[in-house]
C-alpha cells in the first residue's frame, strides 16, 4: 500500500493560497504561480521592514532641518553643536519636538551655538 499525500499537501496549499489573497489572476488561484508570487511578497516585506526604518530616519533629518532653519542653523551644524555639547537626544525625538514644541529646539539650537565655535 502506498503513502498518500493528499491531507497535507491541500492543508500547504490552502495556506499558500491564503497569504495569496488579493492578488490577482491566476497569483491567487493556482498553486504555482500563487507560490512563486508569495515567495516575491515575503522577499519585498523583509527588505521593506529594513528600509522603513531608513525612510523614518530620513523624515527626522527633515524635520529638524527645517525646523532648525527658522533659527538660522542648518541641520548638520546644529547636529555638530549637540554633539560637542555632549548632549545626547536621538534623531526621532528631536523630530518629534521641532513638530509639537519648536520653543524646546531653539534652547537646544542656543546650546549647539554656544559649541560650535570650539
Amino acid at each position: 500500500m502506498r503513502t498518500r499525500y493528499t491531507v497535507a499537501s491541500r492543508k500547504r496549499h490552502k495556506k499558500l493560497l491564503e497569504r495569496a489573497k488579493g492578488f490577482h489572476g491566476a497569483r491567487k488561484l493556482r498553486i504555482k504561480a500563487a507560490k512563486e508570487a508569495v515567495m516575491h511578497a515575503m522577499r519585498y516585506e523583509y527588505i521593506d521592514r529594513r528600509k522603513r526604518k531608513r525612510d523614518f530616519r530620513g523624515l527626522w533629518i527633515t524635520r529638524i532641518n527645517a525646523c532648525v532653519r527658522e533659527y538660522g542653523m542648518t541641520y548638520s551644524r546644529f547636529i555638530e553643536g549637540l554633539s560637542k555639547a555632549k548632549v545626547i537626544v536621538d534623531r526621532k525625538i528631536l523630530a518629534d519636538l521641532a513638530v509639537r514644541d519648536p520653543d524646546v529646539i531653539k534652547n537646544y539650537v542656543e546650546i549647539a551655538k554656544k559649541h560650535i565655535g570650539k
